[in-house]
């Protein structure tokens, strides 16, 4: 006879206890659906930032001037006026002055433009500046007075190169009348001005052939940054590109490879670092850029022995550049 009594079936099971087995399962399945699901959510959102980060990337390295955040700008104007509290010969400012240093043929490193249209004149230097390729900022006039030395600027201030420009044939032939292989420092978004003067010192006497560095995002030859060089700016070529990364590409056709320094890569003294070379040094903190690092052959380290984990740039590439110059013999 079978039980009838409430919780079993006709099978003489009890369905309380098939019910609660059930519940368990369908739990658990649920459970393990919902872990699969947050790890494949959790793996597709790593790719959703891996991409991300990799745009962004490829924005900071490819944006114009003028798309940097306004914490950026200012900063950036910080160091590139910066050791400059006496008057600057090379800074230039109103309008007609700025149109005559172009028509008289002056390397422009940056102009500051006042904010809003452009009219009579300014549309002038606005054409100049583009034709010559010049990195143009836009400020308000409070932050223009800031730069001002004159307090007279128009809305126009633009900076002047304290030397000439090289050209890269000029470091090869450089290169040839020492009977040397060629040696280049390659510099990627070095923006403070006694940085590159300290590394235009140091590649001197190393015995490199020049220097190259960016149009953006890089400090150019100031009068702080000759200032810096001890003189050595008037012995080393500095040459100034468009596109890093394409410049690499152009000086490997002609025989260079390149070695860029990176904390991550192999301590320098493993690595044979000779014939016609290009040392790639990066901005503090910041590294040489994901674009310009993959156009590199491979990375030196430097041993370290200390707490702190970093190098201030200058340092860095002096370091790297006497272990080049020990290996050359």
């Amino acid at each position: 006879m079978q039980d009838r009594r409430p919780g079993n079936d006709r099978r003489g099971g009890n369905r309380d206890n098939r019910r609660a087995s059930s519940y368990s399962r369908e739990t658990s399945y649920s459970r393990e659906n919902r872990n699969e699901s947050n790890r494949s959510e959790t793996r597709r959102e790593d790719r959703r930032t891996d991409r991300r980060e990799d745009r962004r990337q490829d924005r900071r390295e490819n944006r114009p001037e003028r798309n940097y955040s306004a914490r950026d700008r200012a900063d950036q104007d910080s160091r590139f006026f910066s050791g400059q509290s006496e008057p600057d010969e090379n800074r230039i400012e109103g309008r007609n002055s700025v149109i005559e240093a172009y028509r008289a043929g002056r390397t422009i490193e940056k102009l500051f433009l006042l904010e809003g249209p452009a009219e009579g004149a300014m549309q002038t230097v606005l054409r100049l500046a583009k034709e010559n390729h010049t990195p143009i900022r836009f400020l308000s006039r409070q932050r223009l007075d800031q730069l001002s030395q004159t307090g007279r600027h128009q809305g126009v201030i633009a900076q002047a190169a304290a030397f000439q420009y090289a050209e890269i044939d000029d470091l090869f032939a450089k290169a040839a009348e020492k009977g040397e292989d060629p040696f280049f420092i390659l510099l990627d978004q070095i923006e403070d001005p006694h940085n590159l003067g300290a590394i235009i010192r140091t590649a001197n006497l190393a015995g490199a052939h020049g220097v190259i560095i960016p149009k953006d995002r890089a400090v150019g030859l100031t009068a702080t940054a000759a200032k810096a060089s001890a003189g050595a700016i008037h012995y080393t070529p500095v040459v100034k590109v468009t596109n890093l990364a394409r410049t690499m590409e152009d000086l490997k056709k002609r025989g260079l490879w390149f070695v860029c320094a990176d904390m991550g890569g192999t301590p320098m003294t493993k690595l044979s670092m000779t014939g016609p070379i290009g040392l790639v040094i990066g901005a503090e903190g910041s590294g040489v850029s994901r674009l310009v690092r993959e156009k590199c052959d491979m990375t030196a380290s430097i041993p370290m022995k200390g707490e702190i984990d970093s190098l201030n740039a200058s340092v860095a590439a002096g370091v790297l550049m006497y272990e080049i110059l020990r290996q050359r013999g």
